[in-house]
């Protein structure tokens, strides 16, 4: 199972105190369980929308992998990825920000990047200059 990415929002008192009480009346576990088949009411309710905007602009939804080995074959070949990706991008901890730089063309991840950080500071980078 991919790791969880934690989310902080704010809420109002009158909103929270509403979550509370259905908490407290069981119809949830507690905020936490709220809040996730809140998100998950709307996803639904846009699947349709994400199902398409998936189709036209987005190659993948899902985990996507990278190893070094990968990358190096890439660069041996003088591929470059493009990634458009809804989920998340996975970097092994043993690729350099240089063959980051060297293997990666368009990057845009809607969901979490897992990198070195000095790979996930580039391609991140990536993201604003090639939006």
């Amino acid at each position: 199972m991919a790791e969880l990415e934690k989310v902080s929002i704010n809420l109002g008192p009158v909103d929270l105190g509403q979550i509370d009480l259905l908490v407290d009346q069981g119809y949830y576990a507690n905020r936490t369980d709220f809040i996730r088949i809140a998100i998950r009411n709307q996803l639904d309710n846009h699947s349709s929308d994400l199902k398409e905007l998936k189709k036209e602009k987005y190659f993948v939804a899902g985990v996507l992998d990278f190893d070094r080995n990968r990358l190096e074959e890439a660069k041996r070949t003088g591929k470059k990825f493009d990634i458009n990706l809804v989920g998340g991008l996975v970097i092994s901890d043993d690729v350099t920000l240089e063959l980051a730089q060297e293997t990666f063309g368009k990057v845009k991840v809607f969901g979490i990047i897992k990198a070195p950080e000095p790979v996930k500071k580039y391609l991140r980078q990536l993201q604003d200059t090639r939006s």
